[in-house]
């Protein structure tokens, strides 16, 4: 998806495919369990067992990629940004939202629209029903981009460590919150608490990025590598120490997760956005087409996969073995596709085009023109 505020860089919708695509395969291994299915046995395989680590890299990217433009601007109209914000999020997830109300019509209370705001805490109607599901950190990351601007023109003004201060914050925050809480996995898992630093190790990743943009560049061929070793390594210690389970009532790998783990993709990101070598054109193409439409894919994908769980229900075509779960990945994921594709050409494209830029570089001083 091109923005107004920066040239476009296919790396970053293809970082965003990336994201949607393994949370997809997370969900589908859950249905695909429910029905049946071996799951996944390999904490190698963690990067699809503890597949919401692709909320992470959402979380991740879309902190490195808002402090690109920053620093490419210089500045942040405050209200023209959360403009774009708004036609870019709220046509699709109030679109959700009222699907969560209409299935949960008889215990619906007034009061519960306001959970527009925070989907992400208490019995937000999104969260009540698998099929808006995803909805929980909509309003999460609309919280990061409501204080972005003062933290983009705080970091630009007193440089990286002003970030860095801030993750030592939001350690203190979480260590103290773990001693209080009853459900610190969850809270982790889904609130400003344990998220935020995530943001925050994307701008940080963006800063870096431009100070040693060069050097990335011509390392990116063995550090694309060595960073996707280590998203993997990650996961699969992840996956053998603390997974991931909402009835799990606290775990001290918590913590430090969501800093692990966001610092594993900022590495990714950084490495993938300096890779400078072409893919294939008709890759590139389909990648690039999976970031365009990936806010349509996450939020209706565990719907599509919970609607052909139920009326298709488990293949099982005699001899085909394996094949029967390839055949009904494909044919799900294939199907995501197509729904997203629609939802994106009808309810977030006309919005898209009512953007404007929000950004301007600053004139130069008196001082700066002599």
């Amino acid at each position: 998806m091109k923005s107004l505020n920066i040239a476009y860089n296919p790396r970053i919708d293809q970082l965003r495919w990336l994201a949607a695509t393994i949370v997809f395969l997370f969900h589908f291994n859950i249905e695909y369990r429910s029905l049946g299915g071996n799951g996944i046995g390999s904490k190698w395989l963690g990067l699809l067992s503890e597949g919401h680590t692709g909320v992470g890299l959402f979380f991740t990217l879309s902190g490195f990629l808002f402090m690109q433009i920053a620093l490419h601007k210089e500045t942040i109209v405050y209200g023209d940004f959360l403009r774009n914000r708004l036609l870019r999020i709220a046509p699709l997830f109030l679109t959700i939202f009222m699907v969560a109300t209409s299935i949960g019509r008889d215990k619906f209370q007034p009061q519960d629209i306001l959970y527009i705001f925070t989907s992400n805490l208490g019995m937000a109607p999104t969260s009540l029903t698998v099929i808006t599901g995803a909805a929980w950190c909509i309003s999460l990351e609309f919280t990061f981009y409501l204080i972005f601007p003062f933290l983009a023109r705080f970091a630009m003004e007193r440089g990286p460590r002003y970030l860095v201060k801030l993750l030592l914050l939001m350690l203190f925050f979480k260590v103290a919150s773990y001693t209080v809480s009853d459900k610190g996995t969850l809270m982790f898992f889904s609130t400003f608490v344990g998220r935020f630093d995530q943001f925050l190790v994307g701008m940080l990743a963006a800063m870096l990025y431009r100070q040693r943009s060069a050097s990335l560049h011509r390392a990116s061929p063995f550090l694309v590598p060595l960073a996707a070793v280590l998203v993997v390594a990650n996961s699969a210690m992840q996956a053998t120490v603390a997974p991931f389970d909402p009835a799990q009532a606290k775990s001290l790998f918590w913590i430090f997760w969501s800093t692990l783990e966001s610092v594993g993709w900022a590495i990714f990101i950084v490495a993938w956005v300096s890779f400078d070598k072409g893919l294939p054109v008709w890759l590139e193409k389909v990648l690039c087409h999976g970031g365009k439409v990936s806010f349509s894919f996450y939020l209706l994908h565990m719907a599509m996969l919970h609607l052909l769980a139920q009326s298709v229900g488990m293949l099982q075509i005699p001899g085909l073995g394996v094949g029967n779960a390839v055949l009904m990945l494909v044919g799900s994921y294939a199907a995501t596709w197509a729904l997203a594709t629609i939802s994106y050409s009808t309810i977030e494209e006309p919005f898209l085009r009512m953007r404007r830029a929000y950004g301007a570089i600053k004139p130069p001083t008196l001082v700066e023109a002599k």
